[in-house]
């Protein structure tokens, strides 16, 4: 139980260091409004993505896009949870990953749900060519799904390549 209290604080403070990141850009920034923070390589700029991840779909003004992301991330979220749960204590990398993809996940439902849209900062760039801008939530997603990754493959090859 020691062992899950550790990742539940983990989660807890991951979705609410996302959510404190949304907060203050949307104190600070209006809509569209670019801070740079190293000059041709990072800004912050606050954008309103009302789509999926990386701004697919943002553009659509269909409340049934909104309401099918929130319910797709909803039912993604409760798959993860089930895994989580599922996982031994001993798999400590794979409810590590499963603790990022979820602080994650509930940061970006929380925006969802309360604010009707994904609150996204992060602008990385070489000079014209923008990464697509995302926030720490979905930061801690893709990490935590580039472990998951890299675990089960290794995982694997070790069963059925042992060296």
């Amino acid at each position: 139980m020691r062992d899950k209290k550790f990742y539940f604080i983990f989660i807890f403070f991951l979705a609410v260091l996302d959510q404190l990141t949304k907060a203050l850009i949307e104190h600070f920034l209006d809509p569209h409004q670019s801070y740079s923070v190293i000059s041709g390589f990072f800004n912050i700029t606050y954008l309103k993505n009302r789509g999926a991840i990386f701004g697919f779909l943002n553009q659509s003004s269909s409340s049934w896009i909104h309401i099918l992301l929130t319910v797709a991330s909803f039912f993604a979220l409760i798959f993860v949870v089930y895994y989580f749960l599922r996982a031994s204590e001993s798999e400590r990398t794979i409810k590590l990953a499963l603790s990022l993809i979820l602080a994650g996940a509930a940061g970006n439902i929380i925006d969802r749900i309360f604010r009707g849209y994904v609150v996204d900062f992060i602008d990385l760039y070489i000079q014209k060519w923008h990464w697509p801008s995302f926030n720490v939530a979905d930061s801690c997603i893709s990490i935590g799904a580039v472990i998951l990754i890299l675990t089960i493959i290794f995982k694997r090859s070790s069963i059925c390549c042992p060296s």
